[in-house]
């Protein structure tokens, strides 16, 4: 079986950063060598032509008066030429190469202007060659200094140069993947409480109540730490509201389950009855049949809710709201005209601003209707309500009061719960499903209001706020 090594991309991220810083300093380290080599380089040539210069320069007077140089280092070469008639002629010497090509070459090209030249000369070596005249138009000297301590010292600039980078890369590269470790400990620890999360049961549980501890790491870590650490209370948070959901969803089909049976039940008794009554007593056809219309109208109203409430909920994908622009305070007349004729043992009150506003005046209407509905049904026969209708701040409020007994500290939370109902001193009359209260709410929500309950014996009052014009 072939050993197959792991795609980069499949490394420890740890690992993966200290082979990149490691390729990082490389990459610094040998830019900085070949600065360091190359002027080191032009340092030691500046300094090998400044010695041939001063050189040449010492042996000018010797060449005039001797015609040759006895003064020069011991490991160079000289050539003295004579210019006669335009040719060069070579004088002898102690210190001339055995083969003079080059010089003869560059000192011809001296007779125009002084030149520096770099050659291999023949069983020498390299070495650094300068021609100039040292007698104007009379004197020409070739010089040539060796190359080897120069090149030498590179060589061996260059030598320490790869051993104390390769040193200092190798350390680098050990040390820094030790503190990346440790600095990404606390990664670790969060991936390790990410682990944690995904062994604990989430199907029917909405307590999350795993967090990443410890310090330490730095800035960065501290800020990932805390952002997922509220990604984690954010999903408890989430969770605890999924399981609430579904605990009222249980609750909810429950509750509709039985108001429908209820309804169910009568319509099949007085269908029963109905069809004895037309065999055995056809006078008493009418009155059953009309039981059978109220059942069916009852249940009517309760599926038109539930479904009016479902198409709520799903908003986003089916609007249940028509907007217009509208006067609010013609709707809450409406209302109150139809809630005198319909409830004539209570004393309606209306005190409405012009309002003018977008929205949906069918549904508007709905709300007050069932507002001023629950204000009869729960209060006893001469109570006074009123409706007050105003601006405020690009808001409109709607203010429905009742001077009825209240409703108790206790059921003011879950007034708005779907099939909710108060069954204490309050309820003078069972009315209703329970729905009316939560169809509100839904609809002032999906116009983007509020509505607020406050309440004592004496004093209930529904508050709505709606925008004027929604965004």
């Amino acid at each position: 079986m072939r050993f197959r090594p792991k795609p980069v991309r499949e490394w420890r991220l740890g690992t993966r950063l200290a082979l990149g810083l490691g390729a990082l300093a490389l990459t610094v380290f040998v830019i900085v060598g070949w600065v360091m080599v190359a002027s080191m380089q032009s340092f030691l040539d500046r300094r090998l032509d400044d010695q041939m210069v001063i050189s040449q320069q010492g042996a000018a007077k010797e060449v005039e008066y001797y015609g040759k140089i006895t003064k020069i280092p011991p490991d160079w070469f000289a050539v003295v030429y004579k210019i006669e008639n335009g040719e060069l002629r070579p004088q002898p010497g102690d210190q001339q190469p055995a083969d003079r090509e080059e010089f003869d070459a560059l000192a011809r090209r001296a007779l125009t202007t002084d030149e520096f030249q770099t050659e291999y000369l023949r069983g020498e070596g390299k070495f650094r060659l300068r021609a100039c005249q040292v007698v104007k138009d009379e004197w020409i000297v070739v010089s040539a200094a060796p190359m080897q301590d120069r090149d030498g010292t590179i060589s061996q600039l260059v030598t320490v140069g790869v051993i104390a980078f390769l040193a200092a890369l190798i350390a680098l590269v050990v040390g820094g993947q030790a503190l990346i470790r440790k600095g990404m400990q606390p990664l670790s620890d969060m991936a390790d409480t990410a682990h944690d999360i995904s062994s604990h049961d989430l199907t029917d549980s909405g307590d999350l109540a795993v967090r990443v501890d410890g310090r330490g790491g730095g800035v960065e870590v501290e800020e990932l730490r805390e952002a997922f650490n509220k990604m984690l209370a954010h999903i408890d948070t989430s969770l605890a509201a999924r399981t609430a959901a579904e605990q009222r969803l249980r609750r909810f089909i429950a509750d509709a389950s039985h108001e429908l049976r209820t309804p169910l039940t009568s319509l099949r008794g007085y269908a029963d009855l109905f069809k004895y009554a037309a065999a055995n007593e056809p006078g008493e056809r009418e009155k059953h049949l009309e039981k059978l219309r109220s059942e069916a109208a009852r249940m009517s109203v309760l599926l038109d809710d539930l479904l009016l409430l479902a198409r709520l909920d799903s908003a986003a994908t089916e609007p249940p709201l028509r907007p217009e622009e509208l006067d609010l305070s013609v709707i809450a007349e409406a209302a109150a005209d139809a809630f005198r004729a319909g409830r004539p043992s209570h004393v309606l009150d209306v005190d409405a601003d012009t309002v003018t506003m977008t929205a949906d005046p069918t549904r508007l209407r709905q709300v007050l209707d069932n507002l001023l509905t629950n204000a009869a049904v729960h209060t006893p026969a001469g109570t006074s309500v009123a409706v007050k209708v105003t601006a405020e701040n690009g808001w409109a409020v709607i203010r429905v009061s009742d001077s009825g007994p209240g409703i108790p500290a206790a059921d003011q939370a879950r007034i708005f719960d779907r099939f909710y109902r108060v069954d204490d001193s309050r309820t003078r009359q069972r009315g209703g499903s329970g729905l009316g209260l939560a169809v509100v709410q839904s609809l002032v929500e999906a116009h983007g209001g509020t509505i607020e309950l406050a309440s004592r014996p004496g004093s209930t009052v529904f508050t709505i706020r709606l925008p004027r014009h929604p965004a």
